[in-house]
């Protein structure tokens, strides 16, 4: 439960936005003109807020997701009312009253939410119905064949463009690439088929693009090879590369209860899906996770946690080599605030950290680290994380560098050292979340 009094900082409200827009609408919403009857008890924030329309918008925040509901027409989670309710209540000035009973519209829908998770518990305790064991394997027999049959014709493919040179895929353009990428979702290996879409970019990202694209090729090389060979592969290699593939695979490790705290979210998107990134931190296991969340049809992912809280709640990892993306299951508690922040390692440990991850995962594109006592320096036109302490540092990836993220850490840092979170790979690292020494207030860079 949340305890009266206890409420989460507008930084960490604000980190819920699912984009720029509902962030900067949200907060104009966050004073007590447009709202009425609002209230709050010990797992909820409700109230009224007037629109353009004669009705005001009912909003409601389950604080336990958190989840959102609202009258209001937004296909985002959360919309700007809810937003704007969440920093209303945030301020604790009065405008949100503790302690209060939900009016029968929100309550309602707290009651039916409540219920909904009882019921999934019991029928999860019960067990599922049990499958036709022959039906699933002969659907899976022939799903393997099709990515057999798709990842023989890209080898065939690689073949012929390394035959033929890379210099004629610069004049190509994406049509090579996409007919490609749109044959392997015909044989069902969407994982290829995102890689391969990825090809097209690399001619023209500048100087030195041959280099990169022969490397992405012999990525893909060896994905496909360890598909056609995943008979003599050790079992954990094989779920890693059924995974790379884009085969489904359901979290079936045991369920791992602990103190998570939520160290970063940030989306991802494509013309036909949004992709939520949240990764926890347990403060028992030490063990760092990522959670995954889905949008699709221009609509935000439902699931947003709060950077810097910490949830009470279960989570079953999926199988694979070095895999770190779990499942969230049950929640015991609304989030709370945390008393400490991850342990953190210097920019040359974070490098080897990388280098180990790949002998499990050759694919891996980066490793969740968290840096110790480190301070943001310009590097001529790029930025670099340089230990305090040692001679040594990281270069932030182009992504990060076209964020405000750099320039919000060194407003944090002002040349002192500090904890930041983010993901290291062989592009450099991305800053995602930060604390200024001594504190365990998180802070959102992305």
């Amino acid at each position: 439960m949340t305890e009266q009094g206890v409420r989460w900082s507008a930084d960490q409200v604000l980190a819920l936005a699912p984009d720029a827009a509902s962030r900067k609408a949200g907060g104009k919403l966050g004073t007590a003109g447009p709202w009425s009857e609002a209230g709050s008890g010990t797992e909820a924030v409700w109230g009224l807020c007037k629109g353009s329309g004669s009705k005001p918008y009912q909003t409601v925040v389950d604080l336990t997701g958190p989840a959102y509901k609202c009258s209001c027409p937004s296909r985002k989670f959360p919309c700007k009312h809810a937003l704007g309710l969440l920093l209303l209540w945030s301020g604790d000035d009065g405008s949100v009253p503790a302690g209060a009973t939900p009016p029968d519209w929100a309550g309602q829908w707290l009651a039916d939410r409540r219920g909904r998770a009882e019921k999934k518990r019991t029928e999860a305790g019960e067990g599922a119905p049990a499958a036709d064991p022959e039906a699933a394997r002969r659907r899976a027999e022939r799903r393997a064949d099709r990515v057999t049959a798709g990842a023989t014709e890209l080898e065939r493919r690689l073949a012929d463009l390394l035959r033929g040179g890379l210099a004629p895929a610069e004049q190509a353009g994406y049509g090579l690439w996409e007919e490609t990428a749109a044959r392997m979702v015909d044989a069902q290996a969407p994982g290829l088929a995102a890689r391969i879409r990825e090809l097209g970019a690399i001619p023209g990202s500048g100087a030195g693009w041959p280099a990169r694209l022969l490397e992405e090729c012999a990525l893909l090389h060896l994905l496909d090879q360890g598909w056609l060979r995943r008979d003599r592969l050790p079992e954990p290699l094989a779920a890693t590369v059924r995974s790379r593939i884009g085969l489904p695979a359901p979290a079936d490790g045991p369920a791992e209860r602990d103190q998570w705290l939520v160290l970063a979210q940030y989306d991802s998107a494509d013309a036909k899906l949004t992709t939520r990134r949240i990764w926890l931190y347990g403060a028992e296991s030490g063990r760092t996770r990522l959670v995954l969340s889905y949008g699709a049809g221009g609509r935000a992912p439902e699931l947003s946690l709060p950077v810097g809280l910490v949830l009470d709640a279960e989570l079953t990892g999926y199988p694979g080599a070095g895999q770190s993306r779990a499942a969230l299951g049950e929640r015991f508690a609304a989030p709370a605030p945390a008393g400490f922040r991850p342990p953190g390692v210097t920019t040359a440990d974070a490098v080897a950290r990388y280098g180990t991850a790949l002998r499990e995962d050759p694919w891996l594109e980066s490793v969740p680290v968290t840096l110790e006592r480190v301070v943001p320096v310009p590097d001529g036109e790029r930025w670099q994380l340089a230990d305090a302490d040692r001679d040594s540092a990281l270069p932030l990836t182009r992504t990060a560098r076209s964020r405000p993220g750099p320039w919000r850490l060194l407003a944090l840092s002002g040349g002192a050292p500090v904890t930041v979170f983010g993901e290291c790979g062989h592009r450099g690292f991305t800053p995602l979340t930060a604390w200024p020494e001594g504190a365990c207030e998180a802070v959102a860079l992305c």
